[in-house]
């Protein structure tokens, strides 16, 4: 999964990921007990710590003394706190290492499922914002499943995203079992693979989804002129809808899931949108 370029909050520092969503309660961690024998704890606040003024201080020396802290807590990475903030109603999250000596900016990543795992605490947060799945044009998009199924499900996926490759095949396995899901698919290659722009063309105009799945397996596919727009109007559309990196799920009911996801769960997830 990649991302493109963050948003610009000030000229002196960067935030990225920004989303209209509520801010959250947050709690001051305790002070730092002392490690458990044999190395450190589990649970890194027994051993490290950090509260709203050591926070404020670092905002201060950021020029951003005025932003509103609305969370802190231990980043899926550990080493590093995950600190939210809201300046004038932009918000963002950056991360502060435990020695509280460098400040950190950019998306972690979970190398298994290549799910953003900062993206996703950032929409855990604003459960407000879901995508109007009948405003996504879906014509000429790649069918998986019956048209007639109740639920569907839009994929955003990148011919040569190694993890859009592995959700195609759980999204196999969802249609094995559940013949009430369908799956379109919007063909949005990604810029930093020089060969996904054509592949996606060529799969458009064939409207075949056997070619993306040869290519998926690493198969030569032909390159298929036509006179489409459906490729550049899906990266449109994705970009004016946050939608930065592959693959992006849109369950019916609107809610986003970035990343690749077993069968069961994507189950689990269109399910509880009931």
């Amino acid at each position: 999964m990649v991302l493109k370029p963050f948003i610009i909050i000030s000229t002196l520092f960067l935030l990225f990921l920004f989303f209209p969503f509520q801010p959250i309660t947050h709690n001051l961690s305790t002070t730092a007990d002392a490690f458990s024998e044999g190395g450190c704890d589990p649970d890194c606040k027994k051993c490290h710590s950090l509260n709203n003024q050591e926070v404020g201080n670092i905002l201060k020396k950021m020029n951003l003394s005025h932003a509103k802290i609305t969370g802190i807590q231990i980043s899926p990475a550990k080493g590093l706190w995950e600190i939210s903030i809201d300046d004038k109603g932009e918000k963002g999250i950056f991360y502060v290492d435990f020695a509280k000596k460098h400040i950190v900016v950019g998306n972690i990543i979970e190398i298994d499922t290549g799910s953003n795992k900062t993206l996703s605490n950032v929409k855990k947060t604003h459960t407000n914002k879901k995508i109007d799945i009948s405003k996504i044009p879906l014509e000429n998009a790649l069918v998986m499943g019956n048209k007639k199924a109740s639920k569907k499900v839009v994929v955003f996926t990148d011919p040569d995203c190694p993890f859009c490759g592995k959700l195609h095949q759980e999204m196999k396995k969802v249609l094995e079992k559940r013949k009430d899901i369908v799956f379109y698919i919007k063909l949005y290659p990604l810029k930093m693979h020089k060969d996904a722009y054509w592949k996606s063309k060529s799969i458009v105009c064939n409207n075949s989804l056997k070619l993306l799945e040869d290519n998926f397996d690493k198969k030569p596919i032909p390159k298929t002129e036509c006179n489409t727009k459906e490729i550049d109007n899906t990266i449109r559309l994705a970009e004016s809808l946050d939608i930065t990196g592959t693959p992006t799920i849109i369950l019916p009911d609107g809610r986003v899931y970035s990343g690749m996801v077993p069968a069961d769960r994507l189950i689990n997830l269109i399910n509880r949108g009931k």
